[in-house]
C-alpha cells in the first residue's frame, strides 16, 4: 500500500507457474496478474485495474513481492531518461527528422545523460549547465585532457 498525490494505491500479486511450457512465449517462468485498487484518502473508490504480466524470472529469482516491486519500480526508467530528454533537452519539438538524425540525436542525448550521472550529477540540466561554463571540464568527463 502506498499513500500519496491525495490517494492510497493498495497492490495485489498473484503468481503461476502453470503456463510455462504451454504458452509458445521464449523464456517465460512465470506469469502474474496485477490487481491495483485506488482510493482518495477519505476512502472512497477512483478505480479499479487488472494487468497482466509474463517474466523470464523464475519464482526462486522473483517471488511475488520483487515481482510487485519491480512492476512499481519501472516507472524509474520514464523518469530518469524520457523525462529528462523531453524536458530538458526538448527533445519533442527537435526539428532533426530526417534520415538517421533524429536516433543519432537521441543517442548523444543519452550519452550525455550517461556521462553525467555517471559523473555523480544528480540533477541533468544543472550538470549541462555547469559543462557549458568550462569546456575542458566536459572533455575530463569524457577522459580526455586538454593542454
Amino acid at each position: 500500500m502506498t499513500k500519496g498525490h491525495g490517494r492510497i494505491e493498495t497492490r495485489s500479486i498473484r503468481t503461476s507457474t502453470e503456463l510455462v511450457g504451454y504458452a509458445d512465449f521464449p523464456y517465460a517462468a512465470q506469469v502474474y496478474f496485477l490487481h491495483r485498487f485506488t482510493t482518495d484518502l477519505k476512502g472512497k473508490e477512483l478505480r479499479s485495474e487488472l494487468s497482466y504480466g509474463i517474466s523470464s524470472l523464475s519464482p526462486e529469482e522473483a517471488r511475488p513481492a520483487r515481482l510487485l516491486e519491480l512492476n512499481r519500480n519501472h516507472w524509474s526508467i520514464e523518469n530518469r531518461l524520457h523525462w529528462v530528454r523531453d524536458v530538458t533537452f526538448d527533445e519533442d519539438r527537435s526539428r532533426v527528422r530526417k534520415n538517421g538524425g533524429p536516433q543519432v540525436m537521441a543517442t548523444l542525448r543519452n550519452l550525455a545523460i550517461s556521462v553525467l550521472r555517471t559523473a555523480g550529477a544528480r540533477y541533468i540540466a544543472k550538470g549541462l549547465r555547469h559543462c557549458s561554463w568550462d569546456r575542458n571540464r566536459t572533455f575530463r568527463l569524457i577522459g580526455l585532457a586538454i593542454a
